[in-house]
């Protein structure tokens, strides 16, 4: 008599008819993860033209509400002491590193690299923030100045945050273009409203993953997926944005920069021909800063 057979439910499926869940992403404002009012999102595809995941199609009042949340931010985010904010960009740079695959692998969907390249990128970008957190608490010594003045004063320069920052991220380097135009103008104390890579928006979207799982304060980072297009002029022109970085304009980068002269915003161009993996130096750390002068009588 044959032995009865042991059934222990259904026979798994093979890993090759399985489908993927394709997420589709939010945004990132004031440190939550809201839906696009508007409702809408956009496929997102890889090099090679297969679908990724959908990410959120971010409308102006999207933008409005991203500026709302980083002048709201600003105050406690540049009163907080230089040191401080050194210590929470390596605490960035230390989630990241702990995410180094999903970033790699997205890298290499995005661009079509080779999985070394990929952890190359990957690598240079956590080291940019720590770059920016070591500068954190020394470029108020480097770009400030006790003045020689002819007279019984005391004259001291001393740089401060702009405030409000619209960023738009460069189009060809999606993570370490990413992070070299964030990071500079968090580390000075400003706020940052960035407009993430149309192309490749998922390098942006995990990092603002790390940024809500690090100590970085809600609405000092706030990020934007969709048309550059759509959501440019608006930044350009809204008048409680500050400054602009235009790194990732591309052609409209004069019209952006001519919207902003309506509010006399100061204005990074882009650079024609960028190298992100050079030297960062500290010229974007003193593009997005004011320089204040103050004036004290000797004796008093």
């Amino acid at each position: 008599m044959a032995e009865p057979v042991a059934h222990d439910g259904p026979a798994p499926v093979p890993s090759s008819a399985r489908l993927a869940v394709r997420k589709t992403y939010k945004l990132y404002l004031g440190g939550a993860f809201p839906r696009s009012e508007s409702g809408r999102s956009y496929p997102v595809a890889s090099h090679q033209g297969d679908h990724l995941a959908n990410a959120a199609l971010a409308s102006r009042k999207d933008a409005r509400d991203a500026v709302a949340a980083a002048r709201k931010a600003f105050g406690g985010w540049s009163g907080r002491t230089a040191y401080n904010r050194g210590q929470i960009l390596y605490r960035v740079a230390e989630m990241m590193e702990g995410r180094s695959a999903q970033f790699a692998a997205e890298l290499a969907d995005a661009e079509g690299i080779g999985a070394a390249a990929a952890e190359a990128a990957v690598a240079a970008a956590v080291d940019r923030w720590v770059y920016h957190a070591g500068w954190a608490d020394k470029y108020a010594q480097v770009l400030g100045a006790s003045n020689p003045v002819s007279g019984p004063y005391y004259n001291h320069s001393a740089p401060e945050p702009t405030g409000v920052v619209a960023v738009f991220a460069p189009q060809d380097s999606p993570l370490l273009g990413l992070v070299s135009v964030i990071a500079p103008v968090i580390a000075t104390g400003n706020t940052a409203v960035v407009v993430a890579a149309e192309r490749a928006p998922l390098p942006a979207v995990t990092l603002a993953e790390v940024l809500a799982t690090s100590d970085l304060p809600g609405g000092v980072v706030n990020i934007l997926t969709g048309r550059t297009a759509e959501l440019a002029p608006h930044l350009a022109s809204h008048a409680d944005v500050n400054a602009l970085d235009l790194a990732g304009a591309g052609d409209d980068a004069v019209d952006l920069e001519r919207a902003a002269a309506t509010t006399l915003k100061r204005v990074l161009r882009p650079d024609p021909a960028p190298d992100w993996t050079a030297d960062p130096g500290i010229a974007r750390l003193a593009h997005f800063l004011e320089t204040k002068t103050v004036w004290h009588p000797i004796g008093m």
